[in-house]
């Protein structure tokens, strides 16, 4: 039975690069996969999984209005149609950037058409608010697993985001502000609070 998948984590626990390779695994056993992100992350270019590490590969990207389901099943029709395999699965990098509506047609492909959904992405932003993608899919996903990665400061495990700007921490701003290593760390809980501190 195909399954709704969601792997969360901190920045730079990486979600990028396990994505890249579970898509390489599925190539390098001749199957089909519909690779998909968000078209609010252009880092790289709209329609681009990056790595930190320099791995990337083309996208489809997802804007506010499409219908993943209806996507998934016109072209795993037309794959039939050619005397191609349907798609084997979905993978969605940046989720938490999905609409609600997005996380109801992942569920979706995987109950009516049988095809696995595995999505990537962050839980809570930089002031601890879940993201709406997110705050679905810990509702509707089947199984939830977290990426780990250590704190900026301490190397503790992080499970929080902490934004800044010139080196100093940032409290306040708009819910989505695109960026990386340069924008936002990873960070315990201590020093999310008291970031200046030793612990």
């Amino acid at each position: 039975m195909a399954q709704l998948f969601f792997r969360y984590g901190a920045m730079s626990s990486g979600k990028s690069i396990e994505i890249l390779k579970v898509a390489h695994n599925y190539d390098a056993q001749g199957r089909k996969i519909a690779l998909m992100t968000s078209s609010l992350d252009d880092r790289s270019g709209i329609g681009t999984v990056a790595s930190r590490i320099g791995l990337h590969r083309d996208a489809v990207p997802v804007t506010d209005e499409m219908n993943l389901f209806d996507y998934v099943k016109e072209n795993s029709q037309k794959d039939l149609e050619k005397g191609d395999g349907k798609i084997a699965c979905v993978l969605i990098d940046e989720a938490q950037f999905l609409k609600k509506h997005h996380v109801l047609e992942c569920a979706r492909i995987v109950d009516e058409l049988d095809i696995p959904v595995m999505t990537f992405g962050l839980k809570n932003d930089f002031q601890n608010h879940l993201f709406e993608g997110s705050e679905n899919l810990l509702i509707y996903a089947d199984k939830i697993e977290e990426m780990k990665t250590i704190c900026h400061y301490c190397g503790h495990k992080a499970t929080m985001n902490l934004r800044v700007c010139d080196g100093k921490p940032v409290y306040e701003g708009e819910q989505v502000q695109i960026g990386g290593d340069e924008s936002y760390y990873p960070v315990c809980r201590f020093h999310y609070f008291h970031p200046n501190q030793q612990r």
